[in-house]
């Protein structure tokens, strides 16, 4: 079952509501799968390291190794072994969303200290009354972890995208937005909002100011290198690949420039051992309402060339959501509740020219 209408309307998060974030559990066993491999023993390496999420989204290493996960549709972060797939309740009891995508949307750490982002938990979101548990105290904000069962939220993102709405010309009708990924900043964190088509920076302290007003580009995944800030833009419907982009802008003057673009759906940028990466879900089925997802299996893992192009490290994963790196190893998160090990990345392409760290990727220095 498809969701045949968005709560983001034309400023969709594309392809990001879906009805298979409420699909039954996969078994919690996550027992590694054959790798696939490309090229008959050349390139990349992909396993299965995990299953059985619920409502995954944004993810992170954390300062001892594992990877950690947001399952909004539980309302918890899930700590992942990286080399058995060991999954482990890392904190539980966040807010849940009434809507397919929300609660627990993104993790990251500042020091040994975890901070999560939660969105479409506020009251006005249709059905938000009909969560189990819910509050009306409920934030759409950063919240910091205290504990295994306890949190406090340091920035209320949603009351302040309440107070100031987007320019009349974005057509929105979530007043609070719909926060969608964090990246960590001098102060406190960068935060996209890809109902509101912006960037907003939240301080430790609950300060929110912000960073840049886009227009409908729908923003994805971020990733801080120095001071340059990289954003992947989902794009508006019809998802052509052209308004798949990586941008990058400075946070003292944004002026956002194209740094690659060519596939559809991007969903998420960070950078790896090799250079800079990007997700993209996969590509469009055309011409179809807000909301829908990207077509089964075609997901892809890319690198980002200095060229203005991507090339293809691994293919064929089904609705990719977002990945994080641990030295050449990439771990993606699938919107089916997977999680994929993309070992010895750098090696994609290496013996073709333009690929590999002596190739043409972003590399080195930004």
């Amino acid at each position: 079952m498809r969701i045949r209408r968005t709560l983001l309307s034309g400023t969709a998060i594309t392809a990001l509501v879906l009805s298979t974030l409420f699909a039954p559990a996969m078994a919690s066993a996550a027992t590694p799968a054959t790798g696939r491999g490309h090229g008959g023993g050349g390139g990349p390496v992909e396993s299965l390291l995990a299953s059985g999420l619920q409502g995954a989204s944004g993810s992170t290493i954390g300062p001892d190794g594992a990877l950690y996960v947001a399952e909004g549709a539980i309302g918890q972060v899930t700590r992942i072994d990286v080399h058995t797939g060991a999954k482990s309740a890392y904190v539980t009891g966040l807010p849940r969303p009434a809507i397919p995508i929300g609660g627990a949307i993104d993790v990251a750490f500042l020091g040994r200290t975890a901070y999560v982002l939660v969105a479409n938990v506020g009251d006005d979101v249709p059905g938000d009354d009909d969560v189990p548990g819910d509050s009306v105290n409920d934030v759409d904000g950063i919240y910091r972890i205290d504990d295994s069962d306890s949190f406090t939220v340091i920035a209320d993102i949603g009351d302040w995208s309440l107070q100031n709405p987007p320019p009349p010309d974005i057509d929105f009708f979530l007043l609070r937005g719909v926060q969608f990924a964090m990246e960590p900043t001098k102060g406190g964190f960068l935060v996209t909002d890809g109902h509101h088509n912006r960037v907003v920076k939240a301080s430790l302290n609950g300060d929110v100011r912000l960073v840049e007003q886009f227009d409908n580009i729908v923003p994805t995944g971020l990733q801080t290198i120095g001071r340059l800030v990289f954003m992947a833009e989902a794009g508006p419907v019809p998802h052509d690949p052209a308004t798949g982009k990586v941008v990058a802008f400075g946070l003292r003057n944004p002026q956002p420039r194209v740094v690659a673009s060519g596939y559809s759906l991007l969903t998420d940028v960070e950078a790896g051992a090799c250079g800079l990466y990007a997700v993209s879900q996969g590509d469009s089925p055309g011409i179809v309402d807000p909301g829908s997802p990207a077509l089964p299996d075609s997901g892809e893992l890319l690198k980002v060339n200095r060229n203005g192009t991507f090339s293809v490290v691994s293919d064929g994963l089904d609705l990719p959501i977002s990945v994080s790196f641990k030295r050449d190893t990439a771990y993606v998160v699938t919107l089916e509740g997977e999680v994929w090990k993309v070992s010895d990345v750098s090696s994609a392409g290496k013996h073709h020219r333009g690929g590999g760290c002596a190739g043409n990727g972003y590399h080195g220095t930004w």
